[in-house]
């Protein structure tokens, strides 16, 4: 079943090649390359069970990204958006891709700055493709589990700082923009009725950043928790 195939995918995917905190552009091509040989055989696969009906979607999604902070308590969020497109490959597998927005990953220290009357943000446009697992294919109700690997350009950016200091800081901090690697699984349920599709979810993204990015988050990964709802079409 999907399910069951989840957890095979992702292994394959991940193994033996990537030291997961830090990784190097080679463990980066390596998934890449084995994200596109799975597609490959699904895409291989008979077209029969995919000949009737819609058999993919547009989605364009909103939601939120949230954090437990570390400094004050409680929790952090900020809006993200995006969109994206799945064709079906089988019943209960999908290839998909997704193109977004998250509006701020900055970790939960920076809050401090907040009191200055400052806003610091690590803002990120990202791009991601992948695979998504679907159970219960003829349901309108489809509960779903994916992966994808793809890229993110993180840029940092203040504003708050009165008169001309504010160009300069952004000019110095537009040094530590850099494109990372990023990892990502997710699970939600699609509710799909004539040309209607509903998507509501869950994802976790993984910004590896071993470059000056880096040093923004203290030589650790950006991790973000995102909730999104999303709409669209069939086609």
């Amino acid at each position: 079943s999907a399910a069951l195939l989840f957890p095979v995918f992702w292994q394959f995917l991940l193994a033996p090649s990537l030291p997961f905190p830090s990784m190097p552009a080679q463990g980066v091509s390596s998934i890449m390359r084995r994200l596109m040989i799975v597609l490959t055989l699904f895409l291989c696969a008979p077209a029969a069970a995919r000949a009737q009906g819609p058999n993919g979607s547009v989605v364009g999604f909103g939601g939120l990204t949230f954090s437990n902070s570390s400094v004050f308590g409680g929790t952090t969020t900020a809006p993200n958006f995006g969109g994206s497109v799945s064709v079906d490959l089988t019943p209960n597998i999908q290839a998909i891709g997704e193109l977004g927005r998250l509006s701020d990953i900055k970790p939960s220290l920076y809050e401090l700055v907040d009191f200055t009357g400052l806003d610091l943000r690590i803002s990120a446009w990202y791009g991601e493709a992948g695979v998504r697992f679907i159970t219960s294919p003829k349901s309108p109700l489809r509960p779903y589990a994916q992966a994808t690997a793809g890229f993110a350009r993180l840029s940092p950016g203040l504003s708050g700082v009165p008169g001309p200091a504010e160009a300069a800081i952004n000019t110095g901090l537009a040094f530590f923009k850099s494109t990372e690697p990023v990892l990502g699984v997710g699970a939600g349920v699609m509710f799909e009725h004539g040309p209607l599709a509903i998507d509501l979810g869950y994802r976790y993204k993984k910004i590896t950043a071993d470059s000056i990015a880096s040093a923004l988050n203290v030589g650790n990964a950006y991790q973000v928790n995102e909730a999104r709802f999303g709409f669209g079409v069939r086609f």
